[in-house]
């Protein structure tokens, strides 16, 4: 019965882990790299002007609305009700940055 309910413990330990580091993944670096795709999108997408416009789709019900746009090569996206800035290269999109 000892070994039994050794391994049952050691079980609840897995499971409470993984929970745990899914939580902090889920909570702190999904956002980031979430962001991260939707500053690289409107990098990849501006005019040649170095603008960009564009509601981000998805996202949870409930959840703050999110964007993304780009002027003068300086791109924003704001998302989940944080703002993230990226500088893009004017390579990136459809012109050179002057």
């Amino acid at each position: 019965m000892k070994e039994a309910t050794g391994e049952l413990n050691m079980t609840v330990i897995t499971v409470v882990a993984i929970a745990a580091i899914a939580a902090l993944f889920t909570i702190f670096i999904m956002p980031q790299i979430q962001a991260n795709i939707a500053l690289q999108t409107a990098c990849s997408n501006m005019d040649a002007d170095g603008n960009y416009e564009a509601e981000i789709a998805g996202g949870t019900e409930g959840a703050q609305a999110s964007s993304a746009s780009c002027s003068n090569f300086e791109c924003t996206a704001t998302y989940n009700g944080r703002t993230y800035t990226k500088t893009c290269s004017g390579t990136q999109g459809g012109g050179t940055n002057p």
